[in-house]
């Protein structure tokens, strides 16, 4: 996990938990595919130079937010999901611990101990790094903006349960309760250099601390999801926008 503290008088936090590829040796002893299997899927899966996205901008917004950026692959936890039934993702084998790849393929044994030891080392430790940063932004400002960064293919994977829709080149994940409409007002404007901008379509959504969801309206989100085919022409361009935003809000 690395994290940047920013000015104290910002209310922003950068939320990059998809962009990591490490995976520690006894985590890679339990996946079942091979090394060609498992480049395959961080390839396909992985959110990259999101990281990089975030970082950059952080440093040209003129008042520097805080970032937190999870180093850990998502295939050792996705602390983005629910651990549980709550998520719709385990339908297909991929909640916080996934047990099935991008294809479909099983990539890990039903192992609940090993779960568990995976949620405590890795996901809950994020949560509480995510809570800790929320907490300081509310009582520093008075309220806390996540902006959470992501990347998806032009092309629906398999695993995609809504991959029917439109595949803008930046999709807004919003949250009824903690995405107002200035908040989204501001992201369309912001990321409207890249081209068309479209919300929660193909994916929908954004992260709030579960402490704080539906709890705390001073807690704002939304996912920006970078379609990567754009993203990666448009290197500059893309970190110039989420500057744009940042300053912003």
């Amino acid at each position: 996990m690395r994290r940047l503290s920013g000015d104290d008088a910002s209310p922003v936090l950068l939320h990059v938990p998809h962009a990591g590829t490490d995976i520690p040796g006894w985590v890679r002893d339990r996946l079942l595919v091979d090394d060609a299997g498992l480049a395959a899927e961080l390839a396909a899966l992985t959110d990259h130079h999101t990281d990089a996205i975030a970082l950059r901008a952080a440093e040209q917004a003129q008042l520097r937010p805080f970032v937190l950026v999870n180093e850990a692959s998502r295939f050792v936890v996705d602390p983005e999901r629910f651990p549980d039934e709550r998520e719709e993702m385990a339908a297909v084998g991929m909640a916080a611990v996934y047990t099935h790849g991008t294809r479909g393929q099983r990539i890990r044994a039903d192992d609940h101990e090993h779960r568990d030891d995976l949620l405590a080392t890795f996901y809950e430790p994020w949560a509480d790094a995510v809570r800790t940063a929320v907490d300081d932004r509310l009582r520093a400002t008075g309220r806390a903006v996540l902006v959470d960064v992501h990347s998806y293919p032009a092309e629906p994977l398999p695993y995609e349960l809504h991959a029917y829709g439109p595949r803008p080149a930046v999709c807004l994940g919003t949250d009824a309760a903690h995405t107002p409409p200035w908040l989204v007002d501001a992201a369309r404007q912001a990321f409207a250099p890249l081209g068309d901008v479209a919300l929660n379509t193909p994916f929908s959504g954004c992260y709030v601390p579960l402490a704080h969801h539906r709890v705390d309206r001073r807690v704002h989100s939304i996912m920006i999801e970078l379609r990567r085919d754009v993203h990666q022409l448009t290197f500059e361009p893309t970190i110039a926008c989420l500057a744009a935003l940042i300053d912003a809000l």
